[in-house]
């Protein structure tokens, strides 16, 4: 069989011209004509790959194309659905073929359309990304092979297009996660300056004016003196128990005095009320931290002291905070039990999940570890926002805002 070298036409064969044959009803184009690219540079051959096509139940047009020049013009003009290339090619070969196919349009079908071609060959072939190869004499099973191709590239498709909802999905999951977290710690600042400037002002006041009261009584008046007196100490434990609720909700050093002093503060707390030995030590350069990143290594280490004291029967605790590169790092060690490999991995345990959801929203990482009997350490790392001269966080500007006065001097803090 002789080979011409000269450029084959377009062929197309229109809805007219089907012949009975398996269905390409499920492929990516159902209702329209599966526009097909081949490489040939054998006319007799291109015809009879044209009229085994025929045989199939859908419509299609086919473009042939026989030199590498033509072959990357046309993949840049209008790339296709399917691409047939014979193997042994003049100029260039069925490999290279195949890989600026690839690197052009990863996603389309490839099918070998060749005389010969051993098996290790074949193999190699798929490997590099063909879908399928036909032999020349057994063009019979071009259809089924077209059919198959079209099939997994509307499944790879499909399953693509499910990937990106899927990944949208999440990413607005993230987005509302990241908003609820800041909504919740905005709310946390509201309240808290509520209940500590409007009850602890009305509490102050009343007593203020009970004291007025009693001044006036006179000495023979003595039983209500007597109450008058309880009524003030019931008023100063109101007005406790009220700085500890706003406390709780949101510690006023956190935005004050910086992360390092909020730490010890909590540890301090933690000592008095469980009578577990806390210290904290924090070796870090004097800056501003963003208050999305003070919030969350505060939330998290609330959180791991909640979790040793309900779980680790530990009694002694060690923090440490420092900076390592670009990233602030916090470690928080114990010597309790050590916490077993499927509680890190339990689903059910919220805690650890929302310790791990606070840094992952701000790019960072929660690594629990434990020992037998030697205790459990949680590693933190948050990368540290960049900030520019003359530029605020987010924060920085809301109306339940408090003014900071900055972190103090890189020093040891101890308990």
């Amino acid at each position: 069989m002789t080979r011409s070298r000269s450029k084959l036409p377009s062929l197309h064969r229109r809805s007219s011209d089907r012949a009975a044959g398996p269905s390409i009803a499920t492929g990516p184009r159902r209702n329209k004509a599966i526009h097909i690219l081949l490489v040939e540079d054998n006319e007799i051959d291109a015809d009879l790959i044209r009229r085994a096509l025929g045989a199939g139940d859908f419509e299609f047009d086919l473009r042939c194309v026989n030199t590498r020049a033509d072959f990357v013009r046309q993949l840049a003009r209008r790339p296709p659905d399917l691409i047939l290339s014979d193997f042994a090619l003049p100029g260039f070969d069925g490999d290279e073929t195949l890989s600026i196919a690839k690197k052009s349009c990863p996603d389309t079908p490839f099918v070998f359309v060749t005389g010969t071609l051993g098996d290790d060959v074949a193999i190699e072939t798929v490997k590099r990304g063909a879908t399928d190869y036909v032999l020349k004499h057994r063009l019979a099973r071009l259809v089924p092979s077209v059919n198959r191709a079209l099939m997994e590239a509307r499944e790879r498709a499909e399953r693509r297009l499910a990937e990106d909802k899927l990944r949208e999905s999440r990413e607005q999951l993230r987005m509302l996660s990241v908003h609820l977290q800041h909504v919740r710690e905005e709310e946390r600042i509201r309240i808290a300056r509520e209940v500590h400037d409007e009850l602890g002002q009305a509490l102050t006041g009343l007593k203020l004016q009970l004291t007025w009261l009693r001044s006036r009584l006179s000495k023979e008046a003595s039983e209500l003196r007597d109450k008058g007196l309880l009524m003030a100490k019931s008023i100063d434990e109101i007005i406790h128990a009220v700085r500890r609720i706003a406390t709780e909700l949101r510690p006023g050093v956190l935005d004050s005095a910086g992360l390092p002093a909020a730490l010890e503060w909590q540890a301090h707390e933690f000592e008095t009320q469980t009578g577990l030995q806390c210290r904290v030590s924090a070796r870090i350069r004097d800056t501003v931290w963003d208050q999305d990143l003070n919030t969350a290594f505060f939330r998290i280490f609330q959180e791991t002291l909640t979790n040793i004291v309900r779980h680790a029967g530990a009694t002694q605790v060690k923090v440490r905070l420092a900076e390592t590169g670009d990233d602030l790092v916090m470690v928080v060690t114990d010597n309790g039990r050590g916490i077993r490999e499927e509680e890190i991995y339990n689903t059910k345990s919220i805690g650890l999940l929302g310790m791990r959801e606070r840094a992952s929203l701000l790019g960072g990482e929660v690594r629990l570890a434990g020992q037998p009997d030697k205790g459990t350490t949680v590693t933190v790392r948050i990368p540290r926002p960049h900030r520019t001269a003359g530029k605020t966080n987010r924060h920085e500007n809301s109306p339940n805002r408090r003014p900071r006065t900055g972190a103090p001097r890189s020093k040891t803090h101890s308990n």
